[in-house]
């Protein structure tokens, strides 16, 4: 009984851990898609799985046999989450909403790549979005969350880095540049918990 129960647990594992596997290597081939278009603009629909399968090949991975019928499909979750869209001549082009998410994986793999040093300023954002725009307020909220930004209140969010580029996209793609205001200080009244909770010494 006792084997039987340690055979299911490790077999329950071992399909949980395929399934996160394959999970990923999904969102990494949408991101390796979203990349590709991202980088061309616009891209005839019959070049995407060529210019992923080359890109995949550069980053060493290997596809593997029905690995086209993957990026068929990945372009289609693409297609359906708003991210990829046709234009009139049925070509394959990347969204606003697209663009925005683009933006924020690379500035998070910037960040992962090399951690940019503080230069003891602080970036803080204030929001006054209005309830007929709650849709917009918790997109923005889960993007700031996303990207790092400390929550000091409802709408007043802290981060440590440059983060310009990426705000002036959010503004333009919620179209709420006149309810953000953001402000690069040098000094917050008790910032140890926010040194604390960005690893500053």
């Amino acid at each position: 009984m006792y084997n039987e129960h340690v055979s299911l647990k490790v077999s329950s594992n071992m399909s949980l851990e395929k399934e996160v596997r394959e999970r990923n290597r999904k969102t990494d081939l949408q991101n390796l898609i979203l990349g590709t278009v991202g980088v061309a603009g616009i891209i005839a629909v019959g070049l995407v799985a060529p210019n992923v399968l080359r890109a995949m090949k550069k980053l060493g991975l290997f596809p593997h046999e029905r690995q086209e019928e993957s990026i068929l499909a990945s372009k289609n979750r693409l297609i359906k989450r708003g991210l990829l869209e046709y234009n009139k001549r049925g070509e394959l082009r990347i969204t606003p909403k697209g663009k925005k998410i683009l933006a924020i994986k690379s500035f998070l793999n910037k960040k992962k790549e090399k951690k940019p040093k503080w230069d003891r300023k602080w970036r803080v954002l204030i929001f006054d979005i209005p309830e007929d725009q709650k849709s917009d307020r918790d997109s923005l909220r889960h993007t700031l969350n996303t990207i790092g930004f400390m929550r000091l209140q409802d709408s007043v969010w802290v981060y440590p880095y440059n983060c310009e580029d990426l705000v002036t996209l959010l503004k333009m793609d919620l179209e709420i540049g006149e309810n953000l205001l953001y402000m690069i200080v040098d000094t917050i009244e008790n910032d140890t918990p926010i040194r604390k909770y960005f690893n500053l010494g």
